[in-house]
């Protein structure tokens, strides 16, 4: 016998695997607190309209640029990365939210997405809706300028 699954159940499956992704995006593009916020508007959208979106190719991608034009108006006004204090993030070198910055926004969401967060180029290059040729480029000159700002040797 088929099992048939509600419009909840398949949501909150997609929800497991999708949410930590657009999050991670998010964040890498907007910072943390918008970021979250970003994500959370995406899946909003999501269910409302869940029918047509579970059956997209590439949900995760879609939802990533409702999101995106959706934060528009709240990334201007702050921001995208917070400045680390060393009382509530000592691991972070100090420098690297103003070099971070420095970025364009296609070098930081790659490099952050592949080196900071552990995706795959592809994942990357489906989410954005760009060949792997250019994530690679936006991963490598991102790290390029990073060095050069950082004046550090950064593992690749």
């Amino acid at each position: 016998m088929q099992q048939v699954h509600s419009k909840s159940d398949t949501f909150t499956e997609f929800v497991r695997t999708a949410e930590p992704r657009l999050r991670n995006a998010f964040v890498s593009s907007y910072g943390h607190e918008i970021g979250r916020d970003a994500a959370a508007e995406a899946l909003a959208y999501a269910w409302e309209n869940w029918e047509r979106i579970e059956m997209m190719e590439n949900p995760i991608g879609y939802l990533y640029r409702v999101g995106r034009s959706r934060s528009r108006t709240m990334f201007r006004k702050t921001g995208p990365l917070p400045r680390p204090t060393s009382s509530h993030m000592p691991w972070i070198e100090p420098a690297l939210p103003h070099a971070l910055e420095a970025l364009s926004l296609n070098q930081r969401r790659a490099v952050l997405l592949v080196k900071g967060f552990g995706w795959s180029y592809r994942e990357v290059a489906e989410l954005l809706g760009t060949s792997l040729g250019t994530v690679q480029k936006h991963v490598d000159r991102g790290l390029a300028k990073l060095r050069a700002s950082l004046e550090v040797s950064i593992d690749v």
